[in-house]
C-alpha cells in the first residue's frame, strides 16, 4: 500500500534515551500547531512521557495506543485533545509493555500502526483525515513499537544530544531504516537529524555538531536546540514549553524547526 501524502507522518526515534526525544515531540507538535497546522502526536512510549508532557492524566487514558495496535480501537477513539489548540495526543500506558509479545506471532505484527492511521484504502471511514501532521514518539529502542512507527511513517526524525557519544549508535538506527526501507516500507526518508541539547558555553557541543554535519551533511537541521531551563521545566507543568515560556530560547528553537520542517515539506512535494 502507497503510503497517502496526507497527513504527513513523522517518526521521532533514537536508541538511546535521553536525547530529548519526547521533549522534541511536544514542543515541534506544539509549534507547528501554533503556524497553522493541526497535529496528532501518537506516544508510542510505554513510559507515557509525551502523554503527561501535554497534561492528559494517567488515569484518563481509557483508549491508548495499546488498542491501536491491538485493533480494537480508531484513531479517533483514541485521540484526545490537549490543552494546546490544534494538537490531540493518542496517549500511551503501560499496557505497552506486552503488546510485543500479544503481536510477535501475527503476520501483520509490522503494520499494526499503518492500518491504524491511514485503514485499508483511501475510503475507509476509519482513516483519520483532519490531522496535517502526525509525530510518533518511539521508545528508546529499535523493537517493534518502532519498526510499527518506522513503517507508518514517510519519514524519519533523528533528536541528537550535543555530546560525546551523539554519533554511536546512529549508524545502528540508519542501518535499521534502511533494513525498514527494504522489506517494510520504501517510502521511508530521513526527513532531519535534530541536533539538541546544545550548550554554547561548552566548547564540546561545538565540536559535536561540527561533527555530525561533517558526517551527515545536509540532513542536519539548520536550527539547534539549546539546552534550556525553562524547556526542562515545562513538562512538570504538563505544558509545552511554547505555553510555559513563549520567550524562551527553547520556544523560539522550535518554532524555527517547525518552520525548517514544512520548508524541508513543501521542497518535497514539489519534487
Amino acid at each position: 500500500m502507497t503510503l497517502p501524502r496526507s497527513p504527513r507522518v513523522i517518526a521521532l526515534a533514537n536508541q538511546k534515551g535521553g536525547v530529548g526525544k519526547t521533549t522534541t515531540a511536544i514542543n515541534l507538535g506544539t509549534a507547528l500547531a501554533a503556524i497553522g497546522e493541526d497535529v496528532l502526536i501518537v506516544d508510542l512510549d510505554p513510559q507515557g512521557n509525551a502523554s503527561t508532557g501535554l497534561g492528559i492524566d494517567r488515569k484518563t487514558r481509557t483508549v491508548s495506543t495499546y488498542d491501536l495496535l491491538l485493533g480494537e480501537a480508531t484513531v479517533a477513539e483514541a485521540a484526545v485533545p490537549t490543552i494546546v489548540p490544534r494538537v490531540s495526543v493518542a496517549p500511551s500506558t503501560l499496557d505497552l509493555l506486552g503488546v510485543e509479545l500479544e503481536i510477535a506471532d501475527q503476520p501483520d505484527r509490522a503494520y499494526r500502526l499503518r492500518r491504524a492511521l491511514f485503514g485499508v484504502g483511501e475510503d475507509d471511514p476509519n482513516r483519520p483525515r483532519n490531522y496535517t501532521y502526525v509525530l510518533i514518539d518511539c521508545p528508546p529502542s529499535l523493537n517493534l513499537l518502532t519498526i510499527n512507527a518506522l513503517t507508518a511513517a514517510h519519514s524519519i526524525l533523528v533528536p541528537l544530544q550535543c555530546e560525546f557519544f551523539a554519533l554511536e549508535g546512529l549508524s545502528q538506527l540508519l542501518q535499521t531504516v534502511e533494513q525498514v526501507k527494504a522489506a517494510l516500507n520504501p517510502e521511508l526518508s530521513i526527513h532531519g537529524i535534530a541536533l539538541t541539547m546544545y550548550d554554547a558555553r561548552n566548547n564540546l557541543s561545538g565540536q559535536v555538531a561540527a561533527d555530525v554535519r561533517a558526517h551527515m551533511g545536509a540532513a542536519v537541521y539548520e536550527t539547534i536546540i539549546p539546552r534550556n531551563v525553562r524547556v526542562s521545566e515545562a513538562p512538570s507543568y504538563g505544558k509545552p514549553v511554547l505555553l510555559y515560556d513563549f520567550k524562551s530560547a527553547g520556544s523560539q528553537a522550535y518554532l524555527k524547526l517547525a518552520a525548517e520542517i514544512i520548508q524541508r515539506e513543501r521542497l518535497l512535494r514539489a519534487a
